[in-house]
């Protein structure tokens, strides 16, 4: 199984590997990577796969049977090839304070209101947030809103770290995700905004709030019974 490096260090922009397997011609198989696979919201990572001087574009990440699977644009690459990840940092980074930033809201809606996520996803120009709430009141949001921008003028550390599953699962509100539940492993990786939120999350985060940015509101949608959404986007 390939070592997922974004896991351990958000912020690693290139890094060699070794092509362990090409399915089709163009589904690659590292030994290593910095690219993070589509899932629990989070957009798929781009960027290039260079063997020497040529470079193959990354179309597409995904995991498939536990193994993390790079789409390039042509074929040409071979098991044992050693090649160079190359992220598109740009738009991971877009994607890192987004995420960061949606923790932050979420974690204060959450907390205030006793609401439960139902669907979010990370785009790089919007977010999308999905959340159970009895009442809809736009004062309700922007409140919630207008708080987490006063935090995110502030120096706070986000960090992230392994915990065995039963000791994580003692934490109140580790899993925020309604219906979600965690997966069958014995460590979850935890994102912990020191004093704001800590829950279970398998994506890529910014160091500090700082880095963040402010949260502007784009438009709220009344999705049926219980079911509100919010669209935001960074400034």
């Amino acid at each position: 199984m390939a070592k997922a490096l974004y896991l351990e260090d958000s912020y690693l922009k290139e890094c060699d590997a070794t092509v362990v397997s090409v399915g089709d011609g163009k589904y690659v198989v590292l030994d290593q990577t910095i690219f993070y696979p589509k899932g629990g919201g989070q957009p798929w990572d781009t960027g290039k796969i260079m063997k020497g001087d040529e470079a193959y574009d990354v179309v597409y990440v995904g995991k498939f049977k536990g193994e993390i699977s790079h789409e390039v644009d042509r074929t040409g690459l071979r098991p044992g090839d050693s090649v160079r990840s190359v992220l598109n940092w740009e738009r991971r980074y877009k994607l890192m304070r987004s995420h960061t930033a949606a923790h932050v809201f979420a974690s204060l809606l959450c907390k205030g209101t006793g609401a439960l996520i139902t669907g979010n996803q990370l785009e790089e120009d919007k977010v999308r947030f999905d959340f159970s709430l009895e009442e809809y009141d736009r004062e309700i949001l922007n409140h919630y809103l207008d708080e987490a921008n006063k935090l995110l003028t502030r120096d706070i550390p986000v960090k992230w770290y392994e915990l065995p599953k039963e000791e994580a699962l003692k934490i109140p509100g580790i899993v925020k995700m309604a219906k979600a539940l965690p997966p069958d492993i014995p460590h979850l990786r935890i994102v912990e905004i020191t004093g704001v939120d800590t829950q279970a999350d398998g994506g890529t985060h910014v160091r500090n709030l700082k880095e963040v940015g402010q949260i502007q509101l784009l438009k709220t949608q009344n999705k049926g019974k219980n079911n509100r959404r919010v669209y935001f986007k960074l400034i």
